[in-house]
């Protein structure tokens, strides 16, 4: 009995340790938008990402050998359509998901332009799960930061919908083509809105 209660208050114990462990590493001055994040480019330029205030974004988490990987065409298309409406598309080349991001950023880049055409802007390889997240994804993800939409990336091509104030509006699952009509009608809600 007294076990019992032993492992029941190491479980406790454990519970709230992990509750209590901080999201960012300045807990005191947690992120409010992807605005209080820089990224690296696919080029290896630092991109601070308040760069992008006032447009509608979409962040995808991409991957060049995965069943997704066709998304890049209607990612694409979506982007030529909404661009001079204040549309962008951050695309993340990340590995976590069965090694389906093997290349180095060079040759993704190549990839990404030579086979699908893609001219929106493509960023370093990261990782979005795991230990070595990325703190981006740590905020996307993370249902302290983002209760509505937050959660595990479940594999290549998870899409977050970011407004233009740059806080976190939707997300679309991996699998989940960019040219559907809940996303695109999603993208266009948003441009319609004003820039704060």
């Amino acid at each position: 009995m007294v076990t019992k209660y032993c492992l029941a208050a190491l479980l406790l114990a454990a519970t709230l340790f992990i509750a209590a462990k901080p999201v960012f590493a300045d807990d005191s001055n947690p992120p409010t938008s992807v605005y209080d994040f820089t990224v690296t480019s696919i080029d290896g330029t630092s991109v601070p990402l308040s760069t992008y205030k006032g447009d509608v974004l979409l962040i995808v988490n991409t991957a060049s050998l995965c069943g997704n990987t066709p998304q890049y065409k209607p990612l694409e298309a979506i982007y030529e359509k909404y661009k001079s409406k204040g549309f962008r598309i951050l695309a993340f080349p990340a590995n976590n998901f069965a090694h389906q991001e093997p290349g180095d950023n060079p040759s993704i880049k190549e990839f990404c332009t030579g086979k699908y055409h893609v001219s929106f802007d493509l960023f370093s390889k990261i990782s979005v799960a795991g230990d070595d997240q990325a703190p981006l994804y740590t905020y996307l993800t993370s249902f302290t930061t983002d209760p509505a939409f937050g959660g595990p990336i479940e594999w290549n091509f998870a899409k977050f919908l970011i407004a233009r104030d740059g806080t976190i509006v939707n997300r679309f699952k991996a699998s989940h083509y960019p040219d559907q009509p809940d996303v695109t009608s999603a993208i266009e809600a948003e441009l319609a809105k004003p820039a704060p």
